[in-house]
């Protein structure tokens, strides 16, 4: 039986779950990530809040917030019955849709850069789509634990779930995000697959949804410039191709050792949103190649360890949120760091537990919490 964050053995309650343990094999690569994102977040803001703000301190002393609060989510997701999580499912998928509907109907919605993705209240924000994110996959797991015997009938183990895919995905494209309804779509597809949905069944929506998306991607001037950037950026090195170029440069100047901490310059006013969706670049030319593959081992730990409380969960409804969570992370690190280094059209999407952010930081950490959660419940009768 593995230990616990003491070092002593787990003791099992009678619902199988040891009320102190933590997996450390899981913890301890989430809080290097959280600690390093700090410095990072610091590093890669200093100047640019300086400018905005009038302290360099000001994106750092919020991030160290959003850490403290993360960990409080990770703290109380951990141990949060799973049960209660089951049973809120529907709560939980209504209220994200409405917070989707919110941002456009009321006058809690705000635009950032021509898209309205965020509510704010007061001097608080929050962006309903990670919040939909996270009940799509509390509710995938849900229903298709349920369905287990019928998964492979089309109306049973298909329809319904891509039917509430659907609501989300449209709501998320006409903020406009047409790259976060992709990962929607990517996550749905893997937990269905691996819940059991048929191949065909799977394959059978692609034949009108592929020619729609490649209609409304050259219908559209912006995601038309970013797809023709993406191919060829220096030769829109001035507009479309700035953000990957500069990228792309950080990472060249860094090489093996980087530049050292703070020492990088990308990120003084060349490179935008340093400390956000480019705070993979920032990595890369300070701390180098061997800081980028440190990261990288950190991510797949998290990901080696998610995988395998998927295959160990005791039940079918544990297993499928496991999938999902660590599916939804990996496509996030996957996507972040593959626009940093030009293998993937710029899309707006911050790197999980190192780039500043409220939303997508508690959200990540209480997935990690739950991802605890179903680790600990699965240790029962071993």
């Amino acid at each position: 039986m593995k230990k616990g964050i003491t070092g002593k053995k787990p003791v099992l309650t009678a619902n199988g779950v040891d009320s102190g343990y933590y997996d450390v094999n899981l913890l301890l690569p989430v809080l290097f990530l959280v600690g390093i994102g700090i410095v990072m977040v610091y590093s890669a803001s200093s100047a640019l809040a300086l400018k905005k703000f009038g302290s360099d301190y000001y994106f750092l002393k919020k991030q160290v917030v959003f850490a403290l609060l993360g960990i409080l989510a990770l703290v109380a997701c951990r141990h949060i019955p799973l049960k209660l999580i089951r049973s809120l499912t529907y709560p939980i998928l209504i209220l994200a849709v409405v917070s989707l509907v919110a941002v456009k109907i009321t006058g809690f919605g705000y635009s950032v850069n021509g898209s309205m993705r965020w509510l704010r209240l007061g001097s608080l924000s929050f962006q309903p789509s990670e919040f939909a994110r996270f009940a799509l996959v509390i509710y995938l797991a849900y229903s298709m634990s349920k369905k287990r015997d019928d998964i492979k009938d089309f109306y049973i183990g298909f329809l319904p779930h891509f039917f509430i895919l659907c609501i989300f995905t449209t709501l998320i494209f006409f903020q406009p995000d047409f790259g976060s309804a992709l990962i929607f779509w990517v996550i749905t597809w893997i937990m269905l697959y691996v819940g059991g949905v048929r191949i065909l069944h799977l394959l059978s929506p692609l034949i009108f949804l592929l020619p729609a998306a490649y209609f409304l991607m050259i219908t559209s001037a912006y995601r038309l410039k970013r797809i023709i950037s993406f191919l060829d950026p220096w030769q829109y090195s001035l507009n479309e191709g700035y953000q990957i170029i500069h990228s792309l440069m950080a990472f060249g100047t860094g090489g093996i050792w980087g530049t050292g901490i703070g020492k990088g310059y990308q990120k003084l006013f060349y490179l935008p949103e340093p400390h956000t969706d480019f705070i993979f670049s920032v990595i890369g030319e300070e701390l180098g190649l061997f800081g980028v593959l440190f990261i990288i081992g950190l991510y797949s730990l998290i990901l080696w360890k998610g995988i395998n409380i998927a295959k160990n969960a005791k039940d079918y409804f544990g297993s499928f949120m496991a999938v999902g969570i660590t599916s939804a992370i990996a496509i996030q690190v996957c996507v972040n760091m593959g626009v940093a280094v030009g293998l993937l059209p710029t899309k707006g999407l911050t790197l999980p537990f190192l780039s500043y952010g409220g939303t997508s930081f508690l959200f990540s950490m209480a997935s990690i919490g739950i991802l605890m959660n179903i680790g600990a419940s699965s240790l029962k009768g071993k």
